[in-house]
């Protein structure tokens, strides 16, 4: 490794500093070596702006707090005090609790619930389709291989795959708040609507439409949450989506076993399998699945119902200010004051978010931010690996399993209708339990350990997959191994690819390209969910059942290793060191993944405890970052300051 030092100082010094500037890096700590002269400057002209006089005092003691943590420890502020109130909060905020972050004001937590409702709507929208299709696909007559069952099923994230791009203008015609309104009101509908089709390409075409609901919905409501959010919660605050996401897979898998039993099937000769069309789609015989793909529509009417009753996102309020409606400026202070214990906070976020966006918007003149996320190889790097856990997400193979569950247990394994749903249903309720954890470990363990922590349980219990459908079928072996292998692959999946792709592709993107990086990401999340719901149904007939589970099995462990090599550890970094990560070429960390595998096998299968475990990018303290880069078990280690740069090549 070498490495160039600068002090920082003097005009070459300086020189180099700019040059080597990263956008997002100048966005990371906007105000640091602001002269009190330049910060009281910058504040008289946002007040003059904004027309704010009467929230003056606020803002200006905010601004100085957004320059530095301890502004108020010294006399340089003009005398400037703080209110005991206001001391209290502020060491709520930066109290080394953890549980201290989640004390916030009620109504951010009514923000947070109306999100997690959204989140929910999404889950069981994905999941009313499992048990619901082992009756329809009789009605419609479709064949276990025939592609349009895979069709059917997979329709919504056909449209999704394009209909998320319709986020970015959406957002700007309306509001955060508007966009989240309009999609739910097309989720309860088009829900509504899957339960009148008369044929299979009706039912498509509701399905499809329901994608509308879907898509910018999911790209809006972790937005909304996250700008809404103060930054100490707001890690956890962006993985309550994919959490309360799997709630609603849990809902939707309880509703299948609740609503089977809603029609006159005990007589054959009028609703079983090998009746006409005339029967099986009459209400005698149609109203359990009609209603049970019907049976999201209510929650997203509440969503609706309450989602203006919140604060609009203070991010959207000051960008439609800077564009000239003045009268947003206060909007974004009020909206702020409801979002945080004091209005000294709330004076501090919007002078600070104002800042930001000032900043983005040079950069957004200067450059062209969905060109840089291919060109610069920073951004690249983060492009890859958030692909990468996107992409895993899907081919790990957790929504064959959340879609086609109940008509795989009752086809392959002989079970009945009320039995696949039942254990249908625990795989939901297991998915949503065990994304709880996440909520700690996600920040404490870190999201690149989880996600190799798990990825060798998911193949693994995959294989048992494969072993129990070798197995002879209908026997209690195979029953007892097929619950066995999907519930413990639900255990594995949702602590670990759950929850960390949407984490992970929001924050290693850099700051002033994330929609656009976020855009691509989640497009490709829904197109491959999208190819696996379409697939699977021809490629379960041809592969058969074991050969299907041996595939996704295959892919686990295909992941794991491009998560061990290309995927990098984002927890507990600012964005200025983020950046660092992202800056080390792409060799470097594949070698620092290898160390890492050389290392865990020589200090757990071969017992060599004196090992020094590899580091890649580790933080001591506030003053100082350690940046240690190891060749084999050498390590080489450089410290370095806050007033200087370092360079790596």
């Amino acid at each position: 490794m070498s490495f160039i030092q600068r002090d920082g100082v003097g005009e070459q010094g300086k020189a180099g500093h700019q040059a080597s500037e990263r956008p997002d890096r100048r966005l990371a700590q906007p105000f640091s070596g602001w002269t009190h002269e330049r910060m009281n400057s910058s504040i008289n002209a946002f007040i003059e702006e904004s027309e704010l006089e009467d929230y003056q005092d606020y803002i200006r003691r905010g601004a100085f707090l957004a320059q530095s943590k301890a502004a108020f420890e010294n006399d340089r502020n003009d005398g400037l005090i703080l209110k005991e109130s206001e001391r209290q909060a502020l060491e709520l905020e930066h109290s080394t609790r953890r549980i201290d972050k989640f004390k916030q004001p009620w109504r951010l937590y009514a923000l947070v619930a109306c999100c997690s409702l959204a989140a929910a709507v999404q889950g069981w929208d994905e999941t009313a389709v499992n048990g619901a299709q082992i009756y329809y696909k009789h009605a419609f007559h479709l064949k276990n291989d025939d592609w349009s069952l895979g069709l059917v099923a997979s329709a919504p994230y056909l449209c999704c795959a394009f209909s998320c791009w319709l986020n970015y203008p959406m957002n700007k015609l309306l509001d955060r708040r508007g966009v989240i309104f309009i999609t739910c009101l097309i989720s309860s509908f088009t829900c509504l609507g899957q339960a009148f089709p008369q044929t299979w390409k009706q039912l498509f075409a509701a399905r499809f439409l329901l994608g509308f609901g879907i898509g910018p919905k999911s790209a809006t409501v972790p937005i909304y949450a996250a700008e809404a959010a103060p930054a100490n919660i707001r890690g956890a605050l962006v993985m309550m989506w994919q959490m309360w996401t799997a709630f609603g897979i849990m809902c939707g898998l309880i509703t299948g076993v609740v609503l089977a039993g809603v029609r006159e099937g005990s007589n054959p000769n009028i609703c079983g399998n090998n009746s006409g069309s005339a029967n099986l789609l009459s209400s005698k015989c149609s109203l359990n699945w009609r209603l049970m793909l019907a049976s999201p529509m209510i929650l997203p009417l509440f969503v609706a119902a309450y989602i203006y009753t919140l604060p609009e996102s203070p991010r959207w309020l000051l960008m439609k200010a800077r564009k000239g409606n003045k009268k947003k400026y206060e909007a974004a202070f009020m909206a702020l004051v409801k979002l945080r214990h004091t209005k000294l906070q709330a004076g501090r976020d919007l002078f600070l978010i104002n800042h930001l966006l000032e900043g983005e918007e040079e950069i957004m003149k200067q450059q062209n931010p969905f060109k840089e996320i291919i060109s610069v190889k920073r951004n690249r790097r983060a492009l890859t690996a958030s692909v990468i856990t996107m992409f895993m997400q899907q081919f790990c193979g957790v929504n064959v399993t959340a879609y086609y569950s109940s008509s795989i247990l009752v086809e392959r394994a002989h079970f009945t209708d009320r039995n696949a749903l039942l254990i249908s249903m625990g795989f939901g309720i297991i998915n949503f339990l065990f994304a709880l954890p996440a909520v700690w470990t996600i920040d404490s363990f870190g999201r690149r350990n989880l996600l190799l922590s798990t990825f060798p349980f998911m193949a693994f219990f995959q294989i048992l997959m494969v072993i129990a459908f070798t197995l002879k079928t209908g026997s209690v072996a195979q029953n007892a191994l097929v619950i066995l292998g999907m519930y413990l692959f639900g255990v594995a999946y949702s602590p670990g690819e759950g929850p960390v792709p949407f984490v992970y592709s929001a924050e290693s993107m850099p700051l002033y390209n994330r929609d656009f990086g976020m855009g691509i990401v989640t497009s490709i999340n829904w197109f491959w969910n999208f190819f696996i719901g379409f697939t699977w149904p021809g490629f379960l007939s041809k592969f058969t059942a074991p050969g299907a589970y041996g595939w996704y099995a295959a892919w686990c462990v295909i992941g794991w290793w491009m998560i061990l090599l290309f995927v990098r550890e984002t927890k507990d970094l600012t964005l200025e060191q983020l950046d660092q990560v992202f800056e080390y070429p792409t060799k470097d960390h594949m070698r620092h993944g290898l160390d890492q595998l050389k290392w865990f096998v020589g200090r757990y299968f071969m017992g060599r405890k004196s090992l020094k475990k590899p580091v890649f990018l580790h933080k001591e303290g506030p003053d100082e970052v350690i940046i240690t880069r190891e060749r084999g078990f050498e390590e080489v280690q450089v410290e370095e300051k806050p007033d200087r740069i370092m360079e790596f090549s």
